[in-house]
């Protein structure tokens, strides 16, 4: 085989992913490059941090950051155990697992806005939830669930809703890796006298490390980005830093503002991914 046969054999795939990577840097790289480059340009068109200044001394700002994280950290570890749990709920069933599957898979198909109204059709002064109270006879009247005066009664609704939309996510990872680890270990186990508790915590967590990475940085990445649940059930009454990015884009006309708010969500789950892949170590074998 001569030079030219042999480099044009293996340029060959290059090409191939030539197209897929011009665009990407069309569609991704070039507006993460202005994204980045937007707070620090300045209303004169100088550079400078008078746009993180704006944010920073913005009333709402450590609200915020505040609920945000609070409402990543509340979800994602509710989602998380519910995910275990189903996943060793399914491999019991011997029938109806893909009825289990499918119901639960439901409100994926549903869009954040259109979950978001689903829960505030239940949870409005004149909803499902106030009207089954009253029928019990557990309460007098109706009660003001997504008031501004009870943020942490907001908070259980937004983390609720975000729970029965997005549980999905990470419940399909986990059990897809449920399904890859080999039976004869716990089999083995079983054998041996190991507890049901102990063949969890020594057989399948450790080898269920890949599929609960995933899951949790695909989900922690989707959760800092939560919007549209929280517009529908609290309005502006509960502030999360997609909100403040929306509302410094569009109602104050503040393009770098906006941008700051849109630098911390990536720079949060820039770090959440990072923390993921330190503290969750995949050892080679694991993900073979």
């Amino acid at each position: 085989m001569n030079l030219w046969q042999r480099l044009k054999d293996g340029s060959t795939p290059y090409v191939l992913i030539l197209p897929s990577v011009i665009f990407l840097f069309f569609v991704f790289l070039i507006p993460f490059f202005e994204i980045v480059i937007l707070p620090f340009r300045d209303v004169d068109g100088g550079f400078g941090i008078e746009n993180f200044l704006i944010a920073a001394d913005d009333l709402n700002f450590d609200r915020a950051v505040r609920n945000t994280i609070f409402l990543v950290i509340a979800v994602v570890s509710v989602q998380l155990v519910f995910a275990l749990g189903a996943a060793m709920l399914l491999t019991r069933l011997r029938r109806g697992r893909d009825i289990y599957l499918y119901i639960w898979t439901i409100p994926l198909g549903i869009s954040d806005l259109a979950g978001g109204l689903v829960w505030l059709a239940l949870l409005t002064e004149r909803g499902f939830m106030n009207s089954f109270l009253y029928q019990l006879g557990l309460i007098d009247g109706p009660i003001l669930w997504l008031s501004y005066e009870s943020p942490v009664a907001l908070f259980i609704a937004v983390m609720l809703a975000e729970f029965w939309r997005a549980s999905a996510v990470m419940m399909i990872i986990i059990v897809a890796g449920v399904q890859l680890i080999p039976k004869e270990y716990t089999e083995a186990a079983e054998v041996l006298g190991a507890s049901a508790w102990q063949r969890f915590i020594r057989i399948t967590l450790p080898l269920l490390k890949p599929s609960i990475q995933t899951a949790l940085i695909l989900r922690t990445i989707l959760a800092f980005e939560v919007f549209a649940v929280v517009v529908a059930l609290a309005g502006f009454d509960f502030r999360v830093l997609v909100q403040e990015a929306y509302l410094w884009q569009f109602q104050y006309r503040e393009s770098g503002v906006a941008a700051v708010y849109a630098i911390i969500v990536f720079g949060l789950s820039a770090l959440t991914t990072i923390f993921f892949l330190v503290c969750i170590r995949v050892r080679r074998e694991a993900m073979t």
